[in-house]
């Protein structure tokens, strides 16, 4: 594998949960409405409450327990299909990736326009390499009716491009994505690092620094990558600002072990 791509794996995506969201989109009829509490029957009711636990399990890293309130919702209503885009993020982060990849398919056999299970499955792909059957799902998450986070799924797109070497796509896509949601300080890292990669550092020096100008965003990762940055344009005093935050904040982090290495091109 070549350096290049070593570094991009070691891009910073800022949790799972910012590529991998675990809540499903609204459910909707036959007809194409939204489906509120009234149309569902008290099975339906009883699966969605049990998901709701599963899923603020599965967030609080509890994903034992999240498995459990997922069956006890497959066993209310066995057609779930957000039941089982759920279990395939949980299989995932289990490396359970057999089961993963049912439970992805299985929700897509259930719900096939499903953007929220579109993307997921997509990063799952992605996450295994195999990107062009990645491309394939990010795609249709993007076309899939009334979902409403394309940035979210543009980004995932953008970071799978890059890992896979195809860095002018990925900084289109991360482009995009950027333009969509400029708060969001995951796709603006994404960006930056893209940036970073193909040489466009005064570009990527603009996008993280819109990240570690604020504290509650700024992290080892955006610090490192700023950090990294500034000794590409050659500014040393920038290198030694961002090295005094990066020992100072995160003294235990891999990053802080790097600068300590001088790796910064590793």
């Amino acid at each position: 594998m070549n350096a290049a791509l070593l570094r991009a794996r070691g891009m910073l995506l800022l949790g799972l949960a910012l590529l991998l969201g675990a809540c499903a989109t609204p459910p909707q009829g036959a007809d194409g409405e939204i489906r509120t509490d009234s149309d569902q029957s008290s099975a339906e009711r009883r699966a969605r409450v049990r998901l709701e636990l599963a899923s603020a399990y599965f967030e609080r890293g509890q994903a034992n327990t999240a498995l459990d309130e997922i069956k006890l919702a497959l066993a209310a209503k066995p057609d779930l299909a957000e039941a089982f885009n759920l279990r395939g993020l949980v299989y995932a982060s289990l490396g359970e990736l057999p089961l993963a990849e049912q439970s992805f398919q299985r929700a897509l056999q259930l719900a096939p326009r499903d953007g929220d299970t579109l993307h997921n499955y997509g990063w799952y792909l992605c996450q295994q390499r195999r990107f062009d059957d990645a491309e394939v799902q990010f795609n249709a998450a993007l076309a899939a009716p009334q979902y409403a986070e394309g940035p979210r799924t543009l980004m995932a797109r953008g970071v799978c491009q890059a890992r896979a070497g195809r860095w002018l796509e990925a900084e289109r896509h991360l482009g995009r994505a950027f333009e969509l949601d400029p708060a969001s300080p995951g796709i603006a890292f994404a960006y930056a690092e893209v940036l970073y990669q193909r040489g466009e550092y005064e570009r990527a020096r603009f996008y993280v620094r819109r990240i570690n100008s604020q504290a509650d965003q700024s992290n080892a990762q955006t610090l490192w990558l700023a950090a990294r940055i500034e000794r590409r344009i050659g500014n040393m005093s920038g290198v030694n600002d961002f090295a005094r935050q990066l020992r100072e904040r995160f003294p235990d982090s891999p990053e802080a072990q790097r600068l300590l290495r001088g790796q910064f091109d590793d």
